[in-house]
């Protein structure tokens, strides 16, 4: 039987944000601009975003063998993570400074199996409705340029007010 690891590593920032203060848009762009270092799962699961606009998000991820479970191709969990990042993502592009969200709810449904032969694969999420309180977003996972549909998903969100 063959061994494989997998190691991550994260920056650990210190002190508060240099985004505090900012709207959800300038606040992704100014990270996307400079490199900001990933969160923990963002770095555990080789996930990162590459793109945002109002009401929308793009996260990018290539599936390795340590996002496998016991059949031989990438756990659901992998596809989850990165349509729920994209479906939140999109949601931050349309929030005031000092304001938060969090997934109320989260409807995958999967399409075809995620493989390390699927390559560089791209979650495009986007706004459908916001309200004062709640948010709904779709999304994407697809590969080979968007021609490949992996998985398709849907989110409630609640808006969090200071």
């Amino acid at each position: 039987m063959q061994t494989r690891s997998h190691t991550v590593t994260w920056d650990v920032p210190e002190g508060p944000s240099p985004f505090a203060g900012m709207n959800g848009l300038d606040a992704m762009q100014a990270q996307i601009a400079e490199g900001a270092t990933r969160s923990p799962i963002f770095a555990l699961m080789g996930i990162r975003l590459v793109r945002a606009e109002p009401g929308l998000a793009v996260m990018e991820g290539v599936v390795g063998e340590q996002h496998y479970n016991s059949i031989g191709i990438a756990h659901g969990g992998y596809a989850a993570t990165i349509l729920d990042a994209a479906l939140w993502n999109c949601v931050r592009t349309t929030l005031e400074a000092g304001h938060g969200h969090t997934t109320l709810e989260l409807k995958v449904n999967y399409a075809k199996a995620l493989t390390v032969k699927s390559g560089l694969v791209s979650c495009e999420g986007k706004v459908v409705s916001r309200g004062g309180r709640i948010a709904i977003s779709e999304a994407r996972l697809t590969g080979d340029g968007g021609k490949t549909l992996y998985a398709y998903a849907s989110s409630t969100l609640m808006i969090l007010k200071p």
